[in-house]
């Protein structure tokens, strides 16, 4: 299909959520743009080859994956547009015979995550340094696949095991713990943080911060030859997103991840996908500070660094 004329065609990785469907499905546009939708499954798997080869001119993109492509000087940059966003003290397990009895034994430990960068991980390791004062350093990381940024040198504590199973590893003792490894079925397997649900709540109501995960990139390039693009981008997420809350507000019937996101709204309150800089100062805070904890980030960043200038106004 061809785009009418003056139409910007957009090559475009971003996931399919009840909040981006609109946009998916081009019931909601952009002015003077098309985006020409790319699948990727899953998802996470676009963020590696934007990283990499700048294949999309829009993409999804983990949050910490994003910060560290930039202190790699990664030719793009994110809307503040955040279309994945969850808690993280339920994600963090740990194995029952292991000694462990509360977050501070991880010390002297071996813990598992996907990758050191994974900002599931950032945003679990910061929780159990801020919250439970875990000394991060007296841990041994163990991760099992590459970081999507090339270019960076994981801390001197992190233990490369490529292609392992984390929960498995789990499950046989050899880690302590691990975060983000989904369902393990072994009644030697269970959440490190009592309650954890209830944990998030009195975090949240604690802090003010309520976890980004994904943001949106776009090619430098492309915001640089045409400054209204960004923010133009941003107010078709935001309309798409306008869909969703309305859906929510009907009380239509949601499908199971819609409905995690609409039980949020208890912790959060209405809006449980709050977009632009304002209403995410405190998470964008948070997870500049974890990742520069972490020895990710080598460098200070502010919010106001992370976004086009046209969009650090725009909710």
């Amino acid at each position: 299909m061809s785009a009418a004329p003056g139409t910007t065609v957009l090559k475009t990785a971003v996931a399919t959520y009840a909040h981006t469907k609109a946009l998916k499905d081009g019931s909601v546009t952009a002015p003077g743009v098309r985006l020409e939708q790319v699948e990727v499954s899953p998802i996470v798997a676009a963020f590696r080859r934007m990283v990499r080869t700048l294949e999309f001119d829009v993409s999804e993109m983990a949050i910490t994956t994003y910060l560290t492509a930039k202190a790699h000087g990664k030719a793009f940059t994110a809307l503040p547009v955040f279309v994945m966003r969850q808690f993280h003290h339920a994600p963090i397990v740990y194995n029952v015979k292991s000694g462990v009895k509360s977050p501070k034994d991880l010390e002297g430990k071996k813990v598992g995550v996907r990758a050191y960068t994974v900002t599931t991980g950032v945003w679990a390791r910061g929780i159990l340094a801020t919250e439970y004062g875990v000394d991060l350093g007296k841990v041994t990381w163990v991760v099992v696949d590459e970081e999507h940024v090339q270019e960076y040198q994981k801390p001197a504590n992190v233990e490369e095991r490529p292609g392992a199973n984390l929960g498995e590893l789990l499950m046989k003792g050899e880690l302590a713990a691990a975060i983000g490894v989904g369902a393990v079925d072994s009644p030697d397997v269970k959440p490190l943080i009592a309650s954890p649900r209830e944990a998030e709540a009195a975090w949240y109501r604690k802090t003010g911060i309520y976890p980004v995960n994904h943001t949106v990139v776009v090619k430098d390039s492309l915001l640089q030859s045409d400054p209204t693009l960004a923010p133009r981008l941003f107010g078709a997420f935001k309309d798409a997103k306008a869909v969703f809350l309305e859906q929510l507000s009907s009380g239509a019937t949601l499908p199971a991840d819609a409905q995690a996101i609409a039980q949020r709204r208890s912790v959060v309150g209405d809006d449980p996908l709050p977009y632009g800089v304002a209403k995410n100062r405190k998470a964008l805070e948070a997870i500049i500070q974890f990742a520069r904890d972490q020895k990710i980030l080598p460098r200070v960043v502010t919010p106001e660094d992370m976004f086009p200038r046209r969009t650090l106004d725009l909710e």
